[in-house]
């Protein structure tokens, strides 16, 4: 759980038993000889057998090995006499049976049990009845399993102290089932399927001191009779359907000191009471829709304040961002309007008042004296005048976003003192004058965006000092003067773009790894196409429209073996245009000398379409959460390379591959066909032939095998050569590919088999004949989908993302969903690829420059922009741009626009969701453009661009079934 109230699948779920912490720390045990009364040496003795017996070794506990079962791994002895066991713990050790829980309740001394992380579903009722008996017992934790059913009915307990079921898939309403618990300071019933009002008999004598129910489905209004649990110091509802206001009653719990209401679809105003709880340091009321204005005092006591994404109104208190203990500010995403105040709190790190109707000019005087800001986003609001130099001196600054604003004058020289700056968004302002040469000794910079301004000069040579910079974004400005010969040793950067200034010259030799995209259209150059282009190999936009290019088209463009996109449009080209790969979308319209004697490979639609395909992805970057004590983590990022298709014929190469060395294989299917028919020999000669490629993604080569028995399977190839994958760690790569191998789900693609080489894992897979969903929404495949096979296939996917979001000890995650990633054994029947990537690919050992995946463009979540890690959210963002995909006929980018930004943008007016939809589908029938409307309110809610506001994957599904 992040500071905001966000909550991850990549953050570890905390435990805040404070309270009884000091009680059970892991403290070493004497290695003494057992002390242990006879009754528990034999309970412990049959307690290890049982788990043998049932978890096949799993658990480590041997008493032949060790006849002590204090010294066993997991189990705590009392000390120092080890006379009583207090504490069991058998955390993830993948258990499924939960038969040995009533054997743990002989244990009458018992304090702690923890079987968190494994694959229970049941509590058996006998655990309940007997363990219940037990006065010592503190804490119960259960979290992380697959435990189904209502809630147990607590019968006893009367120690029981901390109770912890979160990440389950308990459901039902909670009643009495806690009624009896005298003891109950601690409950944690996050990510579950409960439903009804939030509970309120929450232990006997009511003293309760943590509620976490966040990710559930209560509803109806925060109940009163939580008042009545005057010890609460934690309130988590974040991520539930609640409704109506925040009671000002809530002043009343005078030791809350955590209280998140994130995510709900509360209203009305935020209380003023919330400034009487002196202990209250940390409260988020994010993504609701509270819709007043903002009272003054509320942050009297708070460090941490977040009311984003609200549609809060009026002006900000003047004494808001003033408080002195007020460490993070979270105003984005509402409605505000009038000036930002001038006092700052001197302890404030960061600071978000983007997408607001702010006006009047940046405060300079409280900005320069504040040693402490961090983060500062003033984005997209109706700010005036200049930028304040005093901005310089907040040394420890290392995200300023001032886009889309209505600043003018010149850069200040002074942001070059910025020595922390690792982010610069400028862009969509007024700014003119040059490019401060300051700019270019900022050591730490990872992105610049100073876009679409009226800044003019020359590109300052000295640019090629930001070895650090990964995103160069200077287009739509006034730059004049040839591109420093200096930018080739850029070695970090991965995205330029020069588009529309008045450049000219000779293009230089760009940095190697740029991999996003090169943008050069609209500029002043001509000449030949420099041949200095061919060393872009990882490229994959390439934008030269607009300039006066000469010649014909250089034969090294068709070989860049990454690029998805090229437009020369609007040059002088002449000649015959070469045949590009059909995953090649080329634009050279508008070059009356070209001679077209070959079909382009471009998709029908996209044929039509004679405007530039200006490269405008925006690289996802920056900063992770400010902790309560300031500590800060920057993460620059880069994208992952989308999927692309490639035909038979077009793939020749002149020399034969060496037939790769087994080192080791293994089949992991059961399915006695795939077992006869797979031949690992056979196989090394399919993916040493060129021929048999049919499909590219990132980090993975597709070969269709046909085995000697007529079956055909794909190959795929997981590259060594980068260092992502596990290189010489080929066991442990084994032992990952085992897990995945048992996965068993009809819209997932498993392996089946597996051959390690010494640079290469190659991973057998059924084969899917009709290719990727991307190809069959365009036709492609030579297939029209009508909309019963488009809904099929979401509902396929929903499936599989909803059964890898299940497994369990922890969720499998997909780095890049979308619709190149899903593949179609039929037109109806999707497979989710590369489900293993997240377990396999290790990003921090590419001697490249990636250093995160983001998915691919088009289909990476916002909030990623700030905390890059993988999450469940993010995933089913993607699934809903997936489905937006189904819905529209159009692909995820389209000419520089996200269809996700467009449909959103187009869908606030009921009455014109219909155009969103593809009219050649939903006009079939009014029962088809009915369920097609359904669709797009689920589809709209998972491309929220607030994470905790988007659905769960099985709530997902259990919508897109009910739009039948």
């Amino acid at each position: 759980m992040s500071s905001y109230g966000r909550q991850t699948t990549s953050l570890v779920l905390y435990f805040n038993f404070h309270f009884f912490l000091s009680l059970f720390c892991y403290l070493p045990v004497p290695v003494v000889l057992s002390a242990l009364s006879s009754n528990q040496q034999a309970t412990m003795i049959d307690l290890s057998n049982s788990l043998n017996t049932s978890a096949g070794g799993a658990v480590p506990w041997d008493v032949n090995k060790e006849p002590n079962p204090c010294s066993w791994k997991g189990v705590e002895c009392n000390s120092p006499t080890n006379s009583s066991v207090i504490r069991i713990s058998l955390s993830e050790h993948s258990l499924s049976s939960s038969d040995f829980l009533p054997l743990v309740c002989r244990i009458e001394s018992l304090q702690v049990l923890d079987v968190s992380g494994n694959r229970l579903t049941t509590i058996p009722p006998g655990f309940i009845s007997a363990c219940g008996k037990l006065g010592k017992l503190k804490l119960l934790n259960f979290s992380l399993n697959n435990l189904v059913g209502p809630l147990p009915d607590f019968v006893g307990f009367l120690g029981l102290e901390a109770l912890d079921f979160a990440r389950n898939n308990l459901s039902g309403s909670i009643g009495s089932e806690l009624d009896g618990l005298v003891k109950l300071r601690s409950l944690n019933l996050t990510f579950n399927h409960f439903a009804g009002h939030v509970p309120t008999r929450l232990g006997k004598f009511k003293v309760l001191e943590e509620l976490e129910l966040s990710v559930n489905t209560f509803d109806g209004p925060i109940p009163a009779e939580l008042v009545g649990y005057k010890n609460l110091t934690l309130i988590d509802l974040s991520g539930n359907r609640l409704t109506g206001s925040i009671p000002a009653w809530i002043g009343e719990l005078s030791k809350l000191e955590v209280l998140i209401l994130s995510a709900n679809n509360l209203s009305g105003g935020i209380p003023q009471s919330i400034s009487d709880i002196t202990s209250l340091w940390r409260f988020a009321a994010n993504s609701n829709d509270f819709n007043e204005t903002i009272p003054g005092g509320i942050t009297k006591h708070l460090k941490n304040l977040d009311l984003s994404y609200n549609k809060l109104n009026g002006s900000i208190p003047s004494d808001l961002l003033s408080e002195r203990n007020l460490q993070t500010l979270d105003l984005s995403n509402n409605r505000l309007e009038g000036p930002v105040p001038e006092a700052l709190s001197p302890s404030l790190v960061r600071l978000r008042l983007g997408s607001n109707s702010l006006d009047g000019k940046i405060p300079s005087a409280a900005i320069a004296t504040h040693g402490n800001l961090t983060y500062l986003e003033m984005e997209n609001n109706n700010l005036t005048g200049s930028i304040p130099p005093e901005l310089g001196d907040c040394r420890k600054l290392a995200l300023l976003n001032l886009a889309q604003n209505q600043l003018s004058g010149a850069l200040p020289a002074k942001l070059g003192d910025l020595s922390s700056l690792e982010v610069l968004k400028l862009q969509l302002n007024n700014l003119s004058g040059g490019i401060p040469i300051q700019f270019t000794r900022l050591p730490k910079l990872s992105i610049l965006n100073i876009s679409r301004n009226s800044l003019n000069g020359s590109i300052p040579p000295s640019v090629s000092n930001m070895q650090s910079l990964i995103n160069m974004n200077l287009q739509g400005n006034k730059l004049s003067g040839s591109i420093p010969v200096g930018i080739a040793s850029m070695n970090s950067l991965m995205e330029l773009q020069l588009g529309e200034n008045q450049l000219s010259g000779d293009i230089p030799r760009m940095p190697m790894n740029l991999q996003i995209a090169l943008n050069l259209s609209s500029n002043h150059f001509q000449g030949l196409i420099p041949e200095t282009l061919s060393s872009l190999g990882g490229l994959e936009i390439l934008d030269l429209s607009n300039n006066k290019f000469s010649g014909e088209i250089p034969d090294f463009l068709t070989k860049l073996g990454t690029l998805t996109q090229l437009s020369l449009s609007n040059n002088e080209l002449s000649g015959e245009i070469p045949k590009f790969p059909s995953w090649v979308m080329v634009d050279t319209s508008g070059n009356k000398a070209l001679i077209n004697r070959t079909t382009i490979n471009t998709p029908p639609q996209l044929e039509k379409k004679k405007k530039s395909y200006a490269a405008t992805i925006v690289l996802a970057v920056v900063a992770a959460a400010v902790v309560a004590f300031g500590a800060i983590t920057i993460v620059a990022v880069s994208i992952s390379r989308q999927n692309y298709r490639v035909n038979d014929e077009q793939v020749q190469t002149e020399e034969e591959l060496a037939v790769p060395e087994v080192l080791q294989g293994n089949l992991l299917t059961a399915n006695g066909i795939h077992r006869s028919n797979i031949d690992f020999t056979r196989a090394m000669e399919v993916v040493s032939d060129q021929s048999n490629f049919v499909l590219k993604t990132r980090f993975s080569t597709y070969y269709k095998a046909i085995m000697p028995s007529g079956a055909s399977y794909f190959v795929k190839k997981l590259n060594w050569s980068d260092k992502i994958f596990q290189l010489g760690s080929h066991d442990r790569v084994a032992r990952d590919l085992e897990v995945f191998g048992k996965l068993s789900n009809s819209n997932v693609m498993n392996p089946l088999a597996y051959v390690l080489t010494s640079d290469s894992a190659y991973l057998f897979y059924e084969f899917a004949p009709k290719g990727t969903l991307f190809d069959a929404l365009r036709g492609i495949s030579g297939d029209d989908m009508d909309w019963g096979s488009r809904y099929s296939i979401a509902v396929g996917v929903a499936q599989g993302l909803s059964f890898l979001h299940g497994c369990t000890p922890s969720p499998i995650l997909l780095l890049d969903l979308s619709s190149k990633s899903i593949l179609l054994k039929s037109l109806k029947e999707p497979l989710i690829a590369e489900a293993e990537l997240l377990k396999v690919i290790d990003p921090s050992k590419s001697t490249g420059s990636l250093s995160t995946i983001a998915g691919s463009v088009g289909y990476i979540p916002p909030e990623y922009a700030y905390t890059m890690v993988v999450t469940m959210a993010g995933n089913i963002y993607s699934f809903g741009v997936v489905l937006l995909e189904l819905l529209t006929g159009k692909p995820a980018v389209s000419e520089g626009i996200e269809l996700a930004k467009w449909v959103l943008s187009n869908s606030a007016q009921q009455d014109k969701r219909d155009h969103i939809l593809d009219y050649s589908i939903s006009r079939t029938s009014t029962a088809v453009r009915n369920q097609m409307l359904a669709v797009l309110k689920i589809a709209l809610a998972c491309v929220s661009v607030s994470p905790e506001a988007r659905p769960r994957m099985k709530s997902v599904l259990t919508r897109l079934l009910n739009a039948r």
